[in-house]
């Protein structure tokens, strides 16, 4: 029995003795290395499809041509609110940003003067109640900021009347004015979120001078007037573009 207790005692000395070597003979823990960092970098490539409203402001100035008296009768600013959409397709190369786009909104510019030709009983009165514009863009990208210029066509949508300044009956009016012209413009426009972005824009329109007829509510000619026009657009944009709004760069 004795032998067996020191046949034991032994044994698990030996043991004990050995567990701190085998512990120290374990691998080591392996170690991973982390994923190099990825720079998101903001991408405007793509057709896109937003809405837009702000204010704008026509400047008319009207010139009697004919038949009674020949002269300028004055001008007037025709101020009001605008709201539309637009839809275009932007192809980004490097810093570099090029579009199309196509743009209309409803309008409600409206503005009057007393004619300083024909005297205080005569208003001449001017609205727009649509333009449209079709423009090429040329801007710079910061990641997601995109700065932008633009230019093109311009169209509008006109309304030319002559009111009685004492009664506010209607006098004269003229037939469908539908204008066409040029525009530029400038904006800045911010990627808020993927796909989404938000910018603000200047537009001036340079329209064309028309001479154009008055009638009277009997169709009785009443005169014509060279109306020269030029528009002036501040809007706020929101627009959805179509694609992913970035990619990878390491």
């Amino acid at each position: 029995m004795k032998k067996l207790l020191v046949t034991a005692a032994a044994g698990a000395l030996a043991l004990g003795l050995s567990a701190p070597a085998s512990a120290a003979d374990l691998a080591a823990r392996p170690y991973t290395k982390a994923p190099p960092m990825v720079a998101a970098i903001y991408d405007w490539s793509g057709f896109y499809i937003g809405a837009n409203g702000g204010w704008g402001s026509s400047r008319n100035s009207w010139d009697s041509v004919a038949p009674f008296l020949v002269g300028p009768e004055g001008s007037h600013d025709a101020t009001g609110g605008v709201a539309g959409g637009q839809i275009g397709y932007r192809m980004q190369t490097g810093t570099w940003v090029y579009g199309l786009e196509a743009q209309g909104d409803w309008a409600d510019l409206r503005g009057n003067n007393v004619s300083t030709l024909f005297g205080p009983g005569f208003r001449n009165d001017s609205r727009i109640s649509a333009f449209g514009l079709f423009t090429g863009q040329l801007g710079w990208a910061t990641n997601n900021v995109l700065f932008y210029v633009k230019g093109g066509a311009a169209v509008t949508d006109n309304r030319n009347r002559i009111y009685s300044t004492a009664t506010g009956a209607l006098l004269a009016r003229t037939g469908d004015d539908t204008r066409w012209g040029g525009t530029v413009g400038v904006g800045l426009e911010y990627g808020f979120a993927p796909n989404w972005s938000a910018g603000v824009e200047y537009d001036h329109l340079f329209m064309q001078d028309r001479t154009l007829g008055f009638t009277g509510p009997t169709g009785l000619a009443f005169g014509a007037d060279r109306i020269r026009q030029d528009v002036d657009l501040i809007t706020v944009r929101v627009n959805y573009k179509f694609g992913g709004p970035s990619i990878g760069r390491y």
